[in-house]
């Protein structure tokens, strides 16, 4: 068998990074590696057999992201800075990954991001969210974009609705975009696309693979 392929995961000790970790982990392929922010963090990771880098989206990633075959953007600020985190940290993300030669790069992103005018409350986050997309996109990187819906803590049922675009505004769980985050991850699936999802009846592995 070929050797385990490392993915850096980016925003890894949120709740859905926390997930995509466990999942790699958990797969015969990846060697998932953690990147976060604080010592503890970086310790947390470690005492649980998971590499972990410590560097923040802020700063140049260069040097965090050597060495990553592929790498998963996972990474929020939650709304508290919606430009330096979640636009130009992903922005400089993707430089890293492009400097470094990665092989594929995932981006995680919502539903909305094509169109930030849908939610006046949101609207600033939305247009981050789809300049960091369409950045990637124009970077050369071999990627994927996954637009979920709204995130819930539900158990993840493995099921999903899958488009290029869906019409209804619903819901989904962090574990069903997780899991569909590292399906991704695979070569030649769904490369350079980007599409919607919500939770619905098509196995995960079905969906992205149709």
């Amino acid at each position: 068998m070929s050797k385990e392929i490392n993915v850096l995961v980016a925003g890894a000790n949120g709740t859905t990074g926390r997930l995509i970790i466990d999942l790699l982990k958990a797969s015969e392929h990846y060697h998932p590696i953690a990147l976060v922010r604080k010592q503890e963090q970086k310790e947390h990771f470690e005492n649980e057999n998971v590499a972990a880098v410590l560097g923040d989206l802020e700063e140049d990633l260069n040097e965090e992201v050597r060495g990553a075959d592929k790498v998963i953007f996972a990474a929020g600020s939650g709304g508290k800075k919606v430009i330096d985190v979640d636009q130009e940290g992903a922005k400089g993300f993707i430089d890293a990954a492009k400097n470094t030669k990665a092989k594929k790069f995932v981006m995680l992103s919502t539903m909305g991001a094509d169109n930030p005018e849908i939610s006046e409350d949101l609207k600033e986050y939305l247009k981050a969210k789809g300049n960091a997309d369409e950045y990637l996109q124009n970077s050369g990187l071999a990627y994927t974009i996954v637009r979920p819906g709204a995130l819930t803590n539900e158990e993840g049922s493995g099921k999903i609705r899958l488009n290029e675009k869906l019409e209804d505004f619903e819901s989904i769980s962090r574990a069903n975009v997780a899991k569909t985050l590292v399906e991704v991850l695979e070569d030649g699936v769904k490369e350079n696309e980007i599409f919607e999802i919500l939770d619905g009846d098509t196995p995960i592995e079905k969906a992205v693979r149709s």
